[in-house]
Protein backbone atom coordinates (compact mmCIF):
# COMPACT_ATOMS: atom_id res chain seq x y z
CA UNK A 1 0.00 0.00 0.00
CA UNK A 2 1.45 3.66 -0.80
CA UNK A 3 2.08 5.72 1.80
CA UNK A 4 -0.03 8.57 1.03
CA UNK A 5 0.66 11.85 3.21
CA UNK A 6 -3.10 11.57 4.57
CA UNK A 7 -1.68 7.98 6.04
CA UNK A 8 1.10 9.80 7.45
CA UNK A 9 -0.51 12.30 9.21
CA UNK A 10 -2.90 9.76 10.16
CA UNK A 11 -0.20 7.50 12.14
CA UNK A 12 0.82 10.52 13.86
CA UNK A 13 -2.51 11.29 15.38
CA UNK A 14 -2.26 7.81 17.02
CA UNK A 15 1.10 8.78 19.14
CA UNK A 16 1.82 10.60 22.37
CA UNK A 17 5.20 11.80 22.85
CA UNK A 18 6.86 13.87 25.73
CA UNK A 19 10.97 15.33 25.82
CA UNK A 20 12.84 17.01 28.32
CA UNK A 21 13.37 20.57 28.64
CA UNK A 22 11.71 24.17 28.22
CA UNK A 23 12.15 24.78 25.10
CA UNK A 24 10.62 22.84 22.04
CA UNK A 25 13.56 20.91 20.74
CA UNK A 26 14.69 20.00 18.10
CA UNK A 27 13.41 16.33 18.37
CA UNK A 28 9.95 17.28 19.34
CA UNK A 29 9.96 19.76 16.56
CA UNK A 30 10.22 16.93 14.07
CA UNK A 31 8.09 14.43 15.47
CA UNK A 32 5.50 17.44 15.52
CA UNK A 33 6.27 18.75 11.79
CA UNK A 34 7.67 15.62 9.93
CA UNK A 35 5.71 13.05 11.92
CA UNK A 36 2.62 14.33 12.33
CA UNK A 37 2.58 13.44 16.43
CA UNK A 38 -0.83 14.56 17.58
CA UNK A 39 -0.31 14.68 21.54
CA UNK A 40 2.30 15.82 23.92
CA UNK A 41 3.11 14.45 27.14
CA UNK A 42 4.34 17.38 29.69
CA UNK A 43 6.80 16.75 32.45
CA UNK A 44 6.96 20.86 33.15
CA UNK A 45 5.92 22.35 36.02
CA UNK A 46 5.53 26.55 36.69
CA UNK A 47 2.18 27.46 35.15
CA UNK A 48 3.24 30.27 32.87
CA UNK A 49 6.58 28.44 31.92
CA UNK A 50 4.43 25.76 30.37
CA UNK A 51 2.17 28.10 29.26
CA UNK A 52 4.58 29.72 26.72
CA UNK A 53 5.70 26.29 26.03
CA UNK A 54 2.24 24.95 24.85
CA UNK A 55 2.13 27.95 22.82
CA UNK A 56 5.29 27.46 20.79
CA UNK A 57 4.14 23.98 20.45
CA UNK A 58 0.75 24.79 19.32
CA UNK A 59 2.31 27.02 16.98
CA UNK A 60 4.15 24.30 15.13
CA UNK A 61 1.94 22.01 15.22
CA UNK A 62 -0.39 24.73 13.17
CA UNK A 63 2.35 25.65 10.83
CA UNK A 64 2.77 22.31 10.16
CA UNK A 65 -0.43 21.56 8.86
CA UNK A 66 -2.69 19.85 11.66
CA UNK A 67 -6.16 19.93 11.33
CA UNK A 68 -6.46 19.86 15.55
CA UNK A 69 -4.76 21.36 18.26
CA UNK A 70 -2.31 19.00 20.18
CA UNK A 71 -3.94 17.12 22.98
CA UNK A 72 -0.87 17.68 25.73
CA UNK A 73 -1.11 15.69 29.01
CA UNK A 74 0.48 15.33 32.34
CA UNK A 75 0.38 12.67 35.53
CA UNK A 76 -1.27 15.20 38.16
CA UNK A 77 -2.92 12.47 39.96
CA UNK A 78 -2.15 14.91 42.85
CA UNK A 79 -0.51 13.34 46.38
CA UNK A 80 2.54 11.74 45.69
CA UNK A 81 2.74 11.95 41.76
CA UNK A 82 2.01 15.75 41.12
CA UNK A 83 4.15 16.56 37.82
CA UNK A 84 2.64 19.99 37.49
CA UNK A 85 2.86 20.83 41.29
CA UNK A 86 6.59 19.44 41.76
CA UNK A 87 8.32 23.15 41.77
CA UNK A 88 7.63 25.12 45.17
CA UNK A 89 6.99 28.26 43.98
CA UNK A 90 4.49 30.68 42.81
CA UNK A 91 3.93 29.24 39.49
CA UNK A 92 3.90 26.03 40.23
CA UNK A 93 0.25 23.78 40.43
CA UNK A 94 -1.38 24.12 44.02
CA UNK A 95 -0.39 20.42 46.11
CA UNK A 96 -3.86 18.95 46.22
CA UNK A 97 -4.11 15.14 48.23
CA UNK A 98 -4.07 12.57 46.36
CA UNK A 99 -6.47 9.87 45.57
CA UNK A 100 -6.48 7.41 49.31
CA UNK A 101 -6.26 11.00 51.38
CA UNK A 102 -9.72 11.91 49.46
CA UNK A 103 -11.04 9.09 49.98
CA UNK A 104 -10.28 9.16 53.77
CA UNK A 105 -11.69 12.61 54.04
CA UNK A 106 -14.72 10.33 53.08
CA UNK A 107 -16.54 12.54 50.78
CA UNK A 108 -16.80 12.24 46.48
CA UNK A 109 -17.96 15.69 46.16
CA UNK A 110 -14.64 17.49 47.58
CA UNK A 111 -13.17 15.05 45.56
CA UNK A 112 -14.66 16.45 42.61
CA UNK A 113 -14.12 19.88 44.02
CA UNK A 114 -10.42 19.04 44.50
CA UNK A 115 -10.56 17.62 40.33
CA UNK A 116 -12.36 20.61 39.28
CA UNK A 117 -9.42 23.42 40.98
CA UNK A 118 -6.67 21.06 39.56
CA UNK A 119 -8.12 21.08 35.96
CA UNK A 120 -8.59 24.70 36.29
CA UNK A 121 -4.96 25.25 36.84
CA UNK A 122 -3.51 22.79 34.22
CA UNK A 123 -6.02 24.66 31.95
CA UNK A 124 -4.87 27.51 32.54
CA UNK A 125 -1.26 26.32 31.76
CA UNK A 126 -2.57 24.96 28.72
CA UNK A 127 -2.93 21.59 29.58
CA UNK A 128 -5.94 20.01 28.57
CA UNK A 129 -5.29 16.17 29.49
CA UNK A 130 -4.34 14.42 32.84
CA UNK A 131 -3.50 11.01 32.83
CA UNK A 132 -5.36 10.42 36.16
CA UNK A 133 -6.92 9.48 38.65
CA UNK A 134 -5.94 6.08 39.61
CA UNK A 135 -8.34 3.50 39.24
CA UNK A 136 -6.35 0.40 40.51
CA UNK A 137 -7.98 -1.57 43.73
CA UNK A 138 -5.12 -2.22 45.40
CA UNK A 139 -6.04 -5.15 47.19
CA UNK A 140 -1.86 -6.35 47.66
CA UNK A 141 -0.20 -4.32 50.62
CA UNK A 142 2.80 -5.02 49.16
CA UNK A 143 2.41 -3.26 45.64
CA UNK A 144 5.86 -1.19 44.80
CA UNK A 145 3.88 1.12 42.51
CA UNK A 146 0.55 1.73 43.95
CA UNK A 147 2.01 1.17 47.57
CA UNK A 148 -1.33 2.26 49.38
CA UNK A 149 -1.70 5.43 48.24
CA UNK A 150 -2.50 5.85 44.56
CA UNK A 151 -5.58 3.70 44.73
CA UNK A 152 -8.39 2.45 47.33
CA UNK A 153 -10.23 -0.34 47.70
CA UNK A 154 -13.61 -0.87 45.84
CA UNK A 155 -15.10 2.52 47.01
CA UNK A 156 -12.37 3.78 43.97
CA UNK A 157 -15.29 3.90 42.03
CA UNK A 158 -17.24 6.59 43.51
CA UNK A 159 -14.16 9.02 43.08
CA UNK A 160 -13.31 8.17 39.57
CA UNK A 161 -16.32 9.28 38.26
CA UNK A 162 -15.79 12.76 40.19
CA UNK A 163 -12.58 13.61 37.99
CA UNK A 164 -12.90 15.59 35.07
CA UNK A 165 -10.40 17.48 32.28
CA UNK A 166 -9.44 14.73 29.75
CA UNK A 167 -9.65 12.72 32.33
CA UNK A 168 -7.67 9.25 31.84
CA UNK A 169 -8.36 6.27 34.33
CA UNK A 170 -5.41 4.07 34.98
CA UNK A 171 -3.88 1.22 34.73
CA UNK A 172 -6.73 -0.80 32.77
CA UNK A 173 -7.52 -2.93 34.22
CA UNK A 174 -5.90 -3.12 37.66
CA UNK A 175 -2.27 -2.79 38.79
CA UNK A 176 -3.19 -3.38 42.56
CA UNK A 177 -3.18 -7.25 42.93
CA UNK A 178 0.95 -7.60 42.06
CA UNK A 179 3.87 -7.14 44.17
CA UNK A 180 6.29 -6.44 40.57
CA UNK A 181 6.54 -2.59 39.18
CA UNK A 182 5.95 -2.73 35.52
CA UNK A 183 8.81 0.40 35.32
CA UNK A 184 11.20 -2.73 35.86
CA UNK A 185 9.44 -6.23 35.18
CA UNK A 186 6.43 -7.77 33.75
CA UNK A 187 3.40 -8.33 36.59
CA UNK A 188 1.76 -11.62 35.61
CA UNK A 189 -2.01 -11.67 37.76
CA UNK A 190 -3.29 -14.76 37.64
CA UNK A 191 -7.31 -13.26 38.16
CA UNK A 192 -9.95 -14.80 35.43
CA UNK A 193 -12.41 -12.57 34.46
CA UNK A 194 -14.69 -13.46 36.87
CA UNK A 195 -12.45 -12.45 39.78
CA UNK A 196 -11.32 -9.23 37.91
CA UNK A 197 -14.83 -8.23 37.81
CA UNK A 198 -15.71 -8.49 41.62
CA UNK A 199 -12.99 -5.85 42.18
CA UNK A 200 -10.79 -4.72 39.78
CA UNK A 201 -12.73 -3.89 36.81
CA UNK A 202 -15.61 -2.06 39.30
CA UNK A 203 -13.99 1.71 38.85
CA UNK A 204 -13.13 0.98 35.37
CA UNK A 205 -17.26 0.27 34.42
CA UNK A 206 -17.81 3.39 36.74
CA UNK A 207 -15.50 5.29 34.49
CA UNK A 208 -17.35 3.75 30.82
CA UNK A 209 -20.04 3.98 32.56
CA UNK A 210 -20.00 7.85 32.62
CA UNK A 211 -17.89 8.17 29.42
CA UNK A 212 -14.42 8.97 30.53
CA UNK A 213 -12.94 10.83 27.93
CA UNK A 214 -9.88 8.16 27.96
CA UNK A 215 -8.79 5.21 29.69
CA UNK A 216 -4.73 4.08 30.24
CA UNK A 217 -4.12 0.54 29.75
CA UNK A 218 -1.52 -1.33 31.76
CA UNK A 219 1.53 -3.36 31.23
CA UNK A 220 0.59 -6.48 33.29
CA UNK A 221 0.10 -9.80 31.89
CA UNK A 222 -3.64 -11.99 32.46
CA UNK A 223 -3.07 -15.26 31.41
CA UNK A 224 -6.07 -16.40 32.52
CA UNK A 225 -7.99 -13.49 29.94
CA UNK A 226 -5.06 -14.14 26.86
CA UNK A 227 -3.69 -17.25 27.45
CA UNK A 228 -0.12 -16.34 27.33
CA UNK A 229 1.80 -13.40 28.73
CA UNK A 230 0.96 -10.92 26.42
CA UNK A 231 0.97 -7.38 28.39
CA UNK A 232 -2.74 -6.20 28.67
CA UNK A 233 -1.76 -3.10 26.40
CA UNK A 234 -0.84 -5.57 23.48
CA UNK A 235 -3.94 -7.79 23.92
CA UNK A 236 -6.29 -7.56 21.76
CA UNK A 237 -8.38 -9.94 24.31
CA UNK A 238 -7.98 -7.04 27.00
CA UNK A 239 -8.30 -4.29 24.97
CA UNK A 240 -10.85 -4.80 22.44
CA UNK A 241 -13.19 -7.81 23.94
CA UNK A 242 -12.43 -6.81 27.99
CA UNK A 243 -12.65 -3.14 27.61
CA UNK A 244 -14.64 -1.51 25.11
CA UNK A 245 -16.55 -4.99 24.42
CA UNK A 246 -17.64 -6.27 27.71
CA UNK A 247 -17.07 -2.78 29.61
CA UNK A 248 -18.78 -1.07 26.29
CA UNK A 249 -16.38 1.35 26.54
CA UNK A 250 -16.20 3.77 23.54
CA UNK A 251 -13.42 6.91 24.24
CA UNK A 252 -9.88 6.81 23.94
CA UNK A 253 -7.34 3.85 24.72
CA UNK A 254 -3.95 5.08 25.80
CA UNK A 255 -1.20 2.64 26.56
CA UNK A 256 0.99 3.27 29.73
CA UNK A 257 4.15 4.53 28.41
CA UNK A 258 5.78 1.40 26.06
CA UNK A 259 9.36 2.37 27.81
CA UNK A 260 8.59 0.89 30.54
CA UNK A 261 10.57 -2.38 31.01
CA UNK A 262 7.20 -4.84 31.19
CA UNK A 263 7.16 -3.86 27.38
CA UNK A 264 10.49 -2.61 25.90
CA UNK A 265 12.08 -5.29 27.04
CA UNK A 266 10.31 -7.50 24.44
CA UNK A 267 11.71 -9.17 21.18
CA UNK A 268 11.20 -5.91 18.58
CA UNK A 269 11.73 -3.39 21.61
CA UNK A 270 9.19 -0.21 21.33
CA UNK A 271 8.84 -0.03 17.89
CA UNK A 272 6.88 -3.48 17.58
CA UNK A 273 5.14 -2.81 21.07
CA UNK A 274 3.30 0.12 19.55
CA UNK A 275 2.19 -1.24 16.59
CA UNK A 276 1.33 -4.10 18.84
CA UNK A 277 -1.00 -1.87 21.29
CA UNK A 278 -2.44 0.09 17.77
CA UNK A 279 -3.21 -3.56 16.70
CA UNK A 280 -4.65 -4.89 19.80
CA UNK A 281 -7.25 -1.67 19.68
CA UNK A 282 -5.63 0.96 21.98
CA UNK A 283 -6.30 4.56 19.65
CA UNK A 284 -3.07 6.23 21.04
CA UNK A 285 0.75 4.80 21.63
CA UNK A 286 2.50 6.60 25.02
CA UNK A 287 6.19 6.91 24.73
CA UNK A 288 7.79 9.34 26.87
CA UNK A 289 11.71 10.01 26.49
CA UNK A 290 13.66 8.50 23.72
CA UNK A 291 13.22 10.17 20.88
CA UNK A 292 15.10 7.39 18.75
CA UNK A 293 12.05 5.04 20.19
CA UNK A 294 9.48 7.41 19.08
CA UNK A 295 10.68 7.83 15.43
CA UNK A 296 11.42 4.01 15.36
CA UNK A 297 7.59 3.64 16.73
CA UNK A 298 6.10 5.59 13.89
CA UNK A 299 8.04 4.06 10.97
CA UNK A 300 7.31 0.55 12.62
CA UNK A 301 3.55 1.66 12.00
CA UNK A 302 4.42 2.99 8.44
CA UNK A 303 5.83 -0.51 7.59
CA UNK A 304 3.07 -1.77 9.43
CA UNK A 305 0.09 -0.15 6.94
CA UNK A 306 2.30 -0.70 4.18
CA UNK A 307 2.30 -4.46 4.36
CA UNK A 308 -1.21 -4.58 5.87
CA UNK A 309 -0.29 -5.97 9.27
CA UNK A 310 -2.36 -2.64 10.56
CA UNK A 311 -5.34 -2.21 9.32
CA UNK A 312 -5.61 1.23 8.10
CA UNK A 313 -9.89 1.43 7.77
CA UNK A 314 -9.29 0.51 11.74
CA UNK A 315 -7.05 3.27 12.41
CA UNK A 316 -9.07 5.65 10.36
CA UNK A 317 -12.06 4.80 13.30
CA UNK A 318 -9.88 5.15 15.78
CA UNK A 319 -8.93 8.99 14.53
CA UNK A 320 -12.38 9.55 14.46
CA UNK A 321 -12.03 8.84 18.56
CA UNK A 322 -9.36 10.77 18.87
CA UNK A 323 -10.53 14.02 16.84
CA UNK A 324 -13.64 13.61 19.13
CA UNK A 325 -11.82 14.10 21.93
CA UNK A 326 -9.45 16.99 20.15
CA UNK A 327 -12.92 18.82 19.67
CA UNK A 328 -13.84 18.82 23.38
CA UNK A 329 -10.78 19.12 25.18
CA UNK A 330 -8.18 20.96 22.98
CA UNK A 331 -10.41 23.25 20.55
CA UNK A 332 -9.82 24.95 17.85
CA UNK A 333 -6.61 27.21 16.87
CA UNK A 334 -8.36 30.25 17.77
CA UNK A 335 -8.80 29.57 21.55
CA UNK A 336 -5.02 28.52 21.34
CA UNK A 337 -2.78 30.13 19.45
CA UNK A 338 -1.67 33.72 21.12
CA UNK A 339 -3.67 33.65 23.79
CA UNK A 340 -1.69 35.25 26.86
CA UNK A 341 -0.90 34.15 30.63
CA UNK A 342 -3.46 35.02 32.72
CA UNK A 343 -1.70 36.12 35.89
CA UNK A 344 -4.93 37.59 37.47
CA UNK A 345 -6.74 34.30 37.14
CA UNK A 346 -3.73 32.33 38.15
CA UNK A 347 -3.10 34.30 41.27
CA UNK A 348 -6.79 34.00 41.91
CA UNK A 349 -6.88 30.26 41.45
CA UNK A 350 -3.91 29.66 43.84
CA UNK A 351 -5.65 31.79 46.71
CA UNK A 352 -8.64 29.93 46.60
CA UNK A 353 -6.84 26.74 45.75
CA UNK A 354 -4.90 26.67 48.86
CA UNK A 355 -7.37 27.08 51.42
CA UNK A 356 -8.87 24.20 49.83
CA UNK A 357 -6.09 22.56 49.92
CA UNK A 358 -5.35 22.79 53.37
CA UNK A 359 -8.87 21.62 54.36
CA UNK A 360 -8.69 18.54 52.20
CA UNK A 361 -5.76 17.42 54.24
CA UNK A 362 -6.90 18.47 57.48
CA UNK A 363 -10.71 16.17 56.77
CA UNK A 364 -7.89 13.59 55.53
CA UNK A 365 -6.13 12.88 58.88
CA UNK A 366 -6.85 9.68 60.69
CA UNK A 367 -6.70 8.96 64.64
CA UNK A 368 -5.87 5.18 64.20
CA UNK A 369 -5.18 4.10 68.03
CA UNK A 370 -5.34 5.90 71.22
CA UNK A 371 -5.80 4.44 73.98
CA UNK A 372 -4.19 6.75 76.26
CA UNK A 373 -5.86 9.77 75.63
CA UNK A 374 -2.56 11.49 74.38
CA UNK A 375 -3.67 13.65 71.52
CA UNK A 376 -4.32 16.33 71.27
CA UNK A 377 -0.56 16.60 72.33
CA UNK A 378 -0.64 19.92 74.64
CA UNK A 379 0.59 23.16 73.89
CA UNK A 380 2.63 23.90 76.84
CA UNK A 381 3.45 20.91 78.65
CA UNK A 382 7.16 20.86 77.72
CA UNK A 383 9.17 20.04 74.58
CA UNK A 384 8.09 18.09 71.82
CA UNK A 385 10.53 15.87 69.63
CA UNK A 386 9.66 15.46 66.22
CA UNK A 387 11.50 12.62 64.26
CA UNK A 388 11.14 12.41 60.62
CA UNK A 389 12.49 9.75 57.81
CA UNK A 390 15.52 10.55 55.82
CA UNK A 391 13.57 10.80 52.38
CA UNK A 392 14.71 8.64 49.91
CA UNK A 393 13.58 7.40 46.60
CA UNK A 394 10.18 5.08 46.44
CA UNK A 395 9.92 3.74 43.06
CA UNK A 396 10.24 4.55 39.57
CA UNK A 397 6.29 5.43 38.62
CA UNK A 398 7.24 9.08 40.55
CA UNK A 399 10.09 11.35 40.19
CA UNK A 400 12.87 11.23 43.05
CA UNK A 401 12.65 11.85 46.68
CA UNK A 402 11.24 15.38 46.72
CA UNK A 403 14.16 17.95 47.51
CA UNK A 404 16.48 15.26 48.00
CA UNK A 405 20.13 16.38 47.95
CA UNK A 406 22.84 14.45 46.60
CA UNK A 407 26.53 13.89 47.49
CA UNK A 408 29.18 11.35 45.80
CA UNK A 409 27.07 10.40 42.64
CA UNK A 410 23.61 9.01 43.80
CA UNK A 411 24.38 8.41 47.92
CA UNK A 412 21.21 10.35 49.62
CA UNK A 413 22.54 13.05 52.06
CA UNK A 414 20.29 13.59 55.14
CA UNK A 415 17.50 15.60 54.70
CA UNK A 416 14.01 16.13 55.88
CA UNK A 417 12.39 17.41 52.74
CA UNK A 418 10.34 20.13 52.53
CA UNK A 419 6.92 18.47 53.30
CA UNK A 420 9.04 17.48 57.07
CA UNK A 421 10.05 20.98 57.76
CA UNK A 422 6.85 22.13 57.14
CA UNK A 423 5.41 19.77 59.51
CA UNK A 424 8.37 20.71 62.02
CA UNK A 425 7.51 24.63 61.49
CA UNK A 426 3.88 24.05 62.34
CA UNK A 427 4.55 22.01 65.95
CA UNK A 428 7.31 24.79 66.55
CA UNK A 429 4.80 27.37 66.15
CA UNK A 430 2.18 25.28 67.99
CA UNK A 431 4.29 25.11 70.85
CA UNK A 432 5.86 28.14 70.84
CA UNK A 433 9.50 26.88 70.43
CA UNK A 434 9.83 24.31 72.29
CA UNK A 435 10.35 21.39 69.67
CA UNK A 436 13.01 19.62 68.57
CA UNK A 437 13.68 18.35 64.92
CA UNK A 438 15.57 15.59 64.42
CA UNK A 439 16.26 13.35 60.67
CA UNK A 440 16.72 9.86 61.84
CA UNK A 441 18.42 7.37 59.46
CA UNK A 442 19.76 3.70 59.37
CA UNK A 443 23.15 3.88 59.90
CA UNK A 444 23.50 7.02 62.04
CA UNK A 445 22.97 6.58 65.92
CA UNK A 446 20.76 9.15 67.79
CA UNK A 447 23.43 11.55 69.83
CA UNK A 448 23.69 11.71 73.12
CA UNK A 449 21.87 15.05 73.50
CA UNK A 450 18.91 13.41 70.99
CA UNK A 451 18.66 10.22 73.39
CA UNK A 452 18.34 12.77 76.59
CA UNK A 453 15.85 15.07 74.42
CA UNK A 454 13.90 11.89 73.72
CA UNK A 455 13.92 10.38 77.12
CA UNK A 456 12.75 13.64 78.86
CA UNK A 457 10.36 14.90 76.28
CA UNK A 458 6.80 15.47 77.06
CA UNK A 459 6.25 14.05 73.63
CA UNK A 460 7.56 12.32 71.12
CA UNK A 461 6.24 12.29 67.62
CA UNK A 462 7.86 9.50 65.47
CA UNK A 463 7.13 10.08 61.83
CA UNK A 464 7.45 6.43 59.41
CA UNK A 465 7.45 6.88 55.37
CA UNK A 466 6.86 3.31 53.82
CA UNK A 467 8.17 1.59 56.93
CA UNK A 468 6.57 -2.10 55.66
CA UNK A 469 9.38 -1.67 53.02
CA UNK A 470 12.18 0.56 54.04
CA UNK A 471 11.75 -1.26 58.15
CA UNK A 472 14.72 0.06 59.43
CA UNK A 473 12.67 2.94 60.46
CA UNK A 474 10.39 0.63 62.63
CA UNK A 475 14.06 -0.26 64.00
CA UNK A 476 14.72 3.00 65.31
CA UNK A 477 10.90 3.33 66.53
CA UNK A 478 11.81 0.60 68.90
CA UNK A 479 15.19 2.39 69.86
CA UNK A 480 12.79 5.28 70.86
CA UNK A 481 10.58 3.19 72.91
CA UNK A 482 13.57 1.80 75.11
CA UNK A 483 14.61 4.95 75.57
CA UNK A 484 11.37 6.62 76.79
CA UNK A 485 11.24 3.03 79.02
CA UNK A 486 7.30 2.99 78.05
CA UNK A 487 5.06 4.22 74.71
CA UNK A 488 3.36 6.86 76.65
CA UNK A 489 3.41 10.42 75.21
CA UNK A 490 4.76 8.47 71.81
CA UNK A 491 2.91 9.22 68.79
CA UNK A 492 3.87 7.81 65.39
CA UNK A 493 2.15 9.44 62.08
CA UNK A 494 2.42 7.45 58.91
CA UNK A 495 2.71 10.04 56.44
CA UNK A 496 2.93 8.11 53.19
CA UNK A 497 0.62 4.94 53.17
CA UNK A 498 -1.73 2.76 55.66
CA UNK A 499 0.20 -0.37 55.79
CA UNK A 500 2.86 0.85 58.61
CA UNK A 501 -0.21 0.48 60.98
CA UNK A 502 0.09 -3.44 60.53
CA UNK A 503 3.52 -3.56 61.65
CA UNK A 504 3.35 -0.95 65.27
CA UNK A 505 6.33 -2.67 67.44
CA UNK A 506 4.07 -2.04 70.72
CA UNK A 507 -0.11 -2.20 70.95
CA UNK A 508 -0.28 1.21 73.19
CA UNK A 509 1.12 3.35 70.90
CA UNK A 510 -0.60 5.93 69.52
CA UNK A 511 -1.01 5.50 65.68
CA UNK A 512 -2.00 8.48 63.26
CA UNK A 513 -2.30 8.19 59.51
CA UNK A 514 -1.92 11.57 57.17
CA UNK A 515 -1.86 10.69 53.56
CA UNK A 516 0.04 13.13 50.66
Amino acid sequence: MELTDEIRREIGQHFVVGFNGYDASYDIQVLIKDYHVGSVRSMWEGAKQVHALVQKLQQIAKDAGHQRPLMIGTDQENGLVSAFSVARSDEAGTQFPGAMALAAAGSPDLAERISEASALELKLAGINWAYSPVADVNSDPRNPVIGGIRAVPEEVAKYVAAALIAPSPKHFPGHGDTQVDSHISLPIISKDAASLAKTDLIPFQTASDVRAATIMVGHMALPSITGDNTPASLSNAVVTDLLCGSLGYDGVVVTDCLEMEAVAEREGGVPRAAVDALRAGADIAMICHSFVRQKSAIEEAYRAIQDGSLDKEMLRASGRRIAVLKDTFAGDWSQIIGTNFDEMKWDRLKTENLTLSRQTYASSIALIRDPDGVIPLPKSAGVVVLLTPRMESLNLAVADADGVPRKDGLKLRNTAGPSYLALAESISKRVKGASLHDVYTPEEPFSTELEDAINHAASVLFVTRSAERSTWQLDRLREVLRLRKVSRGVVVLASYGPYDLLMCPLQRTVWMQRLP
